[in-house]
């Protein structure tokens, strides 16, 4: 049985934890306060359609009470690891509102050092995704935002970019550096900032693979929540075990044995 007695931090993903679109889960507004008043907290999310401006608004808008420099959202990351390669020419297959973050970098259709891809929605097709396979035959280096499978709207499951980077690198023959969870590096960042070691942080999320499994790579307990993308039949299938599983988010501070 897990000891919840040493968590003293959380990373909380954002979408399927806390809303789903637009619609707030239930009890989630309620119970972030108590969470904060007991535990260092850090929202971490791999979502590629919102700056982390547009990402604050939203949790502004929603009424959640979350600092800017508390969510580490995945863009974030490869920004920063673009701002340390100087002035790279790069080949962006990001959503408008991301890619105003990264206008500083210059950009070109006919030879770049990296192709990044986020995600653009109803706009992939297959000239879009042969341009960038050609970039990569020619020596560009491939970036991925994430490499999520699916995840959930309000309307239903969607397929996400997880597939367009597989394809681009079996095509290729090149591994992707993929910046969001799971990668150790992520979650890595957020600890940092937390200040404390993986043993005392908790991660909560409804993705199996890339938070739970992402954050135990790095000796976190993971918390899965049955909401947002959570399937049951997949979640068996994964071979990931979570620390424990429970119904939404408003269990998490009787689970921690908060009140």
């Amino acid at each position: 049985m897990t000891d919840f007695s040493r968590i003293r931090g959380l990373l909380l993903d954002l979408d399927g934890v806390f809303y789903v679109g637009d619609q707030v889960i239930e009890g989630a507004r309620e119970v972030l306060p108590l969470l904060r008043r007991y535990y260092v907290c850090r929202f971490i999310t791999n979502t590629s359609t919102r700056s982390l401006d547009s990402l604050h608004a939203k949790l502004t808008r929603l009424g959640f009470e979350v600092a800017r420099e508390e969510i580490f959202s995945a863009p974030q990351a490869v920004l920063r690891f673009l701002q340390a390669q100087g002035t790279p020419v790069c080949h962006l297959l990001l959503a408008d509102e991301v890619r105003r973050d990264f206008a500083v970098f210059p950009q070109s259709e006919a030879r770049a050092d990296y192709v990044v891809i986020g995600d653009i929605g109803e706009r992939w097709n297959y000239a879009i995704l042969n341009r960038a396979f050609n970039l990569l035959f020619a020596g560009a280096e491939l970036l991925a935002v994430h490499k999520n499978r699916f995840w959930q709207t309000e309307t239903g499951l969607k397929m996400d970019i997880g597939g367009f980077v597989a394809a681009l690198e079996y095509a290729s023959n090149k591994a992707a550096r993929i910046f969001g969870k799971p990668a150790p590096d992520f979650f890595r960042m957020a600890l940092e900032d937390m200040g404390l070691p993986p043993e005392a942080v908790a991660v909560v999320g409804d993705d199996i693979e890339t938070d739970v499994g992402g954050g135990q790579q790095v000796g976190l307990t993971g918390i899965l929540v049955k909401t947002g993308k959570y399937r049951e039949a997949f979640v068996r299938a994964s071979g990931v075990r979570p620390d424990t599983v429970i119904d939404s988010i408003r269990e998490l501070p009787a689970l921690l044995g908060v009140r």
